[in-house]
C-alpha cells in the first residue's frame, strides 16, 4: 500500500500540474492569452490521447517498472528545461507540453496493469482504493491550489516543475519496493510476482 501511495503521489502530481494547472499557470505566470493556453493543451493531450495504447503496449513488451522508471527519471531530468521552453512562446510551449505529455505516458498508460497486479486478490479492492484515493486527494487535488500559492508567494516560476521533480523522487522510492508483473498470474491470494522475483534471486545466488 505505501508502494502504492508513492506511485499514485507521482502520477497525481504531475497529472494535476501538467494537465490542469497550466492553462492557468500559463495565462497568470508566463501572460499567454487564454486561446493560446486552451489550444496548447487541446493539441498536446490530443497527442497523448492517440498515443496512450502505444504505452500500454510498451509496458507488455519491456515490463511495467522499466516503463515508469523511464518516465519518472525522464520528468524529473526535463521538467525545468520544458518549462523555460514553454515561456518562449506558444509553439514552443506546445513542444514542451508534449514532451512531459510523451513522457508521461508510460506511467498513465500503465496504471490498469500495474496497480491491481500489486495486490493478492483477496485484498486487491480495498488495497488499491484506500492508496489510490488517500493519495490523490492529499497530494493530486491539492497539487493546482499549492502550485499557484507558492507562484504567487515567492514569484519563481518555475515551481510547478521543482513541485513535479520532488513527486518523481517518491516516485523512485516507491518504485523501489514495486514487484514486476509483467507475464505474471495476478488470480490467487499471493503477491503477484513475488514467487517469480524470489526464483530469479535465487538463481542469482547460486550462480
Amino acid at each position: 500500500m505505501l508502494a502504492l501511495f508513492g506511485l499514485v503521489i507521482a502520477l497525481n502530481v504531475i497529472n494535476y500540474t501538467l494537465l490542469t494547472y497550466m492553462p492557468t499557470y500559463l495565462q497568470t505566470t508566463i501572460g499567454m492569452d487564454s486561446a493560446s493556453a486552451d489550444t496548447l493543451a487541446v493539441v498536446g493531450q490530443a497527442i497523448m490521447m492517440l498515443l496512450i495504447p502505444f504505452a500500454g503496449a510498451l509496458s507488455d513488451r519491456i515490463g511495467r517498472k522499466p516503463c515508469w522508471g523511464i518516465s519518472l527519471v525522464g520528468i524529473f531530468v526535463l521538467a525545468i528545461p520544458m518549462y523555460m521552453l514553454m515561456a518562449q512562446g506558444l509553439a514552443w510551449a506546445i513542444v514542451g507540453f508534449t514532451v512531459l505529455g510523451l513522457i508521461y505516458l508510460l506511467q498513465l498508460g500503465t496504471i490498469s496493469a500495474t496497480f491491481p497486479a500489486m495486490f493478492p486478490t483477496h485484498v486487491r479492492f480495498a488495497g488499491m482504493a484506500i492508496s489510490y484515493n488517500v493519495a490523490t486527494a492529499a497530494f493530486g487535488g491539492t497539487a493546482p491550489l499549492v502550485n499557484e500559492s507558492v507562484v504567487e508567494a515567492t514569484g519563481d516560476v518555475l515551481f510547478p516543475a521543482y513541485y513535479m521533480m520532488g513527486a518523481c523522487l517518491i516516485g523512485m522510492l516507491a518504485l523501489y519496493f514495486v514487484i514486476e508483473t509483467k507475464g505474471v498470474s495476478i488470480k490467487g491470494r499471493d503477491v503477484p510476482g513475488l514467487a517469480e522475483q524470489q526464483a530469479k534471486l535465487a538463481g542469482k545466488g547460486s550462480s
